[in-house]
């Protein structure tokens, strides 16, 4: 998968590559800091589009291809985010007061749906319960195609099973890379105005270390894997447009100086917190998810707080409802919710 992405990444037009992602919000990624070498910017979307030279409609001037119609992004993938709820009181006439168990016809159509071996899943498919009265479990699907990662969803509100569920909340988004991710060059001259010898041994081998990391890290930003770790938390977020703090309108380098201190904070629990920023701009009602994965809830709590600190969280974000949950299967989420 890897390879596929790296493939795609080096293919890719520059322009296309450039535009991905601006803003936000950031955490340690194991997936996307290896050795916990770099932690990934909270990518957001609708970055400074490209200076360029323009015909200004000159006949016979030379016009950029029309891509082909497609619901495939160029680059990165569909995600979706959908929560729900277990209706008691229907199941409770499906079953006539009996609460031990699901009907077994729903509770196979739950085990199906919520299968990521299933012919028809997605490319990535987890699934949690979630604490608290809001939701029941959670579900987040990755894929190329919109139409699979919703299929989730359809497979879960079809008859018969949909007549007991009610879903709750739901985020539509697209993985993304950041632009505040230096590039080699931006790397090199960071490293030279914190105080490095360009012809120093340690900086070239840190700019070389750099060269090899950053495919394999943009790569691993766009087609994410789910982490093996038992906590979760979801939430969107967005920039604030207020009156001496509108983030839209800060100079590029104020906000990539920024987002570089954000960054810094999430370094601190590389290994232990895993993420994954998703761009809901023109999607969705909010402008970023932001997924967490952690070791223990307890690092969840504790980055959360960290990077409430740092400028880009304290001054310029805002952040929509918060929900919690811990991996678990189908029967897990039926066991849990004492339905199975």
């Amino acid at each position: 998968m890897i390879k596929k992405f790296l493939d795609k990444l080096i293919n890719a037009p520059q322009s296309a590559v450039a535009s991905q992602g601006s803003g936000g919000h950031s955490s340690a990624s194991a997936h996307s800091s290896p050795a916990g070498s770099a932690a990934v910017s909270h990518s957001h979307s609708g970055g400074r589009p490209e200076s360029s030279e323009h015909s200004g409609g000159r006949p016979g001037a030379s016009r950029a291809p029309v891509p082909e119609a497609s619901v495939t992004p160029e680059i990165g993938k569909h995600v979706g985010h959908y929560l729900y709820r277990f209706r008691r009181d229907v199941i409770c006439d499906q079953v006539q007061m009996n609460f031990d168990q699901l009907p077994s016809q729903m509770c196979s159509q739950l085990i199906e749906a919520l299968d990521p071996k299933h012919s028809q899943a997605p490319e990535r498919l987890s699934s949690y319960w979630i604490s608290g009265h809001r939701a029941d479990f959670a579900v987040m699907a990755i894929d190329d195609d919109p139409a699979k990662v919703d299929s989730v969803h359809q497979r879960l509100m079809k008859p018969n099973l949909g007549k007991v569920l009610e879903p709750t909340w739901s985020f539509i988004s697209m993985t993304e890379i950041s632009e505040y991710v230096p590039s080699v060059e931006e790397f090199r001259e960071k490293l030279i105005r914190e105080g490095g010898d360009p012809q120093s041994p340690e900086l070239l081998a840190k700019v070389s270390g750099y060269e090899r990391r950053l495919p394999i890290m943009n790569a691993s930003r766009l087609s994410p894997e789910v982490p093996d770790w038992p906590a979760a938390c979801f939430y969107p977020m967005n920039k604030v447009r207020h009156v001496g703090a509108n983030w839209f309108t800060e100079p590029f380098s104020h906000r990539r100086a920024m987002m570089s201190e954000h960054a810094e904070s999430g370094m601190e629990f590389a290994g232990r917190v895993s993420q994954l920023i998703s761009v809901g701009v023109g999607l969705d009602d909010w402008e970023w998810m932001v997924t967490l994965w952690g070791r223990n809830p307890q690092y969840l709590k504790d980055i959360v707080y960290r990077m409430r600190f740092d400028l880009a969280s304290a001054k310029y974000a805002e952040f929509g409802p918060f929900y919690v949950g811990y991996k678990a299967t189908a029967q897990e989420i039926l066991k849990h919710c004492r339905l199975g």
